[in-house]
C-alpha cells in the first residue's frame, strides 16, 4: 500500500474512532474526564497506525525508500507515515475538543 492509500484508510478508522469517543461523551459528566478521551484517541490513532502497517505488511522500523536515491534522509516508515498522517489526526482532534467542550 502506498503512503497516501495508507493515509486515507486510517483518516476512515480515525473518523469511526471519533464518532465512538463522541457517544462516550453523553455516559461522562466530569469535564476532566471529558478531556482524558483526547489522550484515549491518540492512542487509537497510534494503535491504527500499528495495526494498518501490521495488515499490510509494512515494517515501521525499515527505512523508507525514497524515489530519490540522493536523498540523503534515512527516515523509518513510521516517521513517514507520522508525517503524511499527523495532518488528519489534527484536524480530527480538534474537532473531538470542540465537542468536548460544547457539551460541556
Amino acid at each position: 500500500m502506498d503512503i497516501n492509500g495508507f493515509r486515507a484508510e486510517l483518516e476512515t478508522r480515525l473518523v469511526i474512532e471519533k464518532e465512538y469517543v463522541i457517544q462516550e461523551l453523553s455516559s461522562i459528566k466530569d469535564y476532566q474526564e471529558k478531556l482524558e478521551l483526547l489522550g484515549k484517541f491518540n492512542q487509537k490513532y497510534r494503535e491504527l497506525i500499528k495495526r494498518l502497517a501490521h495488515e499490510n505488511g509494512i515494517d515501521l522500523n525499515a527505512s523508507y525508500q525514497t524515489k530519490d536515491p540522493s536523498n540523503s534522509e534515512n527516515l523509518s516508515y513510521e516517521q513517514i507515515i507520522l508525517g503524511k498522517t499527523m495532518g488528519v489526526y489534527d484536524k480530527l482532534v480538534e474537532e473531538l475538543y470542540e465537542e468536548i467542550t460544547s457539551v460541556n
